[in-house]
């Protein structure tokens, strides 16, 4: 479609970093706003408002993101999601190790990414020791750990979703955003926050038909994507490293997007401020927690964002055992923490 809209001077690839740029404004704002937080929906103290705000969110993307489909506009038949081979055993280390990460350090990578930009050192200190680990196992020294785990497969065959199975992607769409809907309904959420989440969760589907129809260019193809913060935060360091030999792409305009969305929305309510680690052991459980999610967000093929918020409306068995890991991993952790003397897991909230 992108060749019909009349740019002369702006390929698909660059017009991909304007849109994610948009996207990650947007996102940005709504997340400072709304303190959408996969990790407090699962153990924060206001975990029932917050799983309000996280379900009202996975609601609006799972309806957007099946219309979107059901309208012909994109298909997950390609997409990695849907690959008949399930890495089953990446899945779920990986996302063990990332819900352990989340609850180390006191928030996902999404919540963290806004939280750097309103003052927040601890969380900017877990995000570069995320971003240069997710790198590291993507592409650097710690990439045979990836395929090792990555070959131990299941074969799905044509199963690879929930589209597949009796009933089709619209009985199994009602039926998960009706689950989401009744977490919703008992949270007791603020209808200003839920309204957020609603427009938050919105975003997902908007880049997916950004991505996969808008900006689809048979002579210069752009990758069929959503909102992600694990290979996201590793593109977007390898282009602050390299940024003359390599051209940003849409995860660099998200990150950019979201630091700067964050940050207008925090300066316009005054909610800027300097924090920062208060010992030494607080400092070595956050920065075991920030490798434990690099690790974690790249075997489990992406965060609670990437996999999760995203992933799920693709209606993938992969999405949703990653973040079934995902969730397992941060309660598992959470009760051990609680259980140990002297635990610091009160101190420093980075949420």
């Amino acid at each position: 479609m992108y060749e019909s809209l009349g740019f002369e001077n702006l390929t698909a690839p660059q017009a991909a970093v304007y849109l994610a740029l948009g996207l990650g404004l947007l996102f940005g704002a709504l997340a400072e706003r709304t303190r959408f937080c996969f990790r407090r929906a699962l153990v924060g103290e206001d975990r029932r408002a917050a799983s309000g705000v996280w379900f009202m969110a996975l609601a609006t993307a799972l309806i957007g993101t099946q219309a979107a489909v059901a309208a012909g506009w994109i298909s997950f038949a390609e997409h990695r999601f849907m690959a008949p081979d399930l890495p089953w055993l990446a899945i779920v280390a990986g996302g063990l190790a990332f819900g352990a990460g989340m609850v180390l350090t006191r928030g996902c990578v999404s919540r963290l990414t806004v939280l750097s930009a309103t003052g927040n050192l601890r969380a900017l200190t877990v995000l570069a020791i995320f971003a240069i680990t997710a790198h590291a196992l993507l592409k650097g020294v710690a990439s045979p750990i990836r395929t090792a785990l990555g070959s131990v497969t299941v074969d799905l065959g044509a199963t690879a979703g929930f589209a597949s199975l009796p009933g089709g992607a619209w009985l199994w769409t009602a039926a998960l955003t009706g689950l989401a809907l009744l977490v919703v309904a008992r949270s007791k959420a603020s209808p200003s926050m839920l309204v957020g989440a609603a427009l938050l969760g919105l975003l997902v589907p908007a880049a997916w038909i950004g991505t996969g129809f808008i900006l689809y260019d048979d002579f210069d193809p752009v990758v069929m994507q959503s909102l992600a913060f694990t290979s996201t935060w590793s593109e977007t360091l390898f282009w602050v490293i390299a940024s003359t030999a390599v051209p940003a792409g849409f995860g660099v305009g998200l990150i950019i997007g979201v630091l700067a969305g964050s940050f207008l929305s925090a300066a316009a309510t005054r909610r800027l401020q300097w924090q920062s680690f208060s010992s030494p052991r607080e400092t070595g459980r956050y920065l075991t927690g920030a490798v434990l999610m690099g690790f974690g967000g790249v075997l489990a093929g992406g965060c609670t964002v990437g996999a999760g918020l995203s992933g799920v409306p693709t209606l993938s068995f992969a999405a949703m055992l990653a973040l079934g890991s995902i969730a397992a991993g941060g309660l598992v952790t959470n009760a051990l923490l609680k259980a140990t003397p002297r635990s610091t897991h009160a101190l420093a909230p980075a949420e």
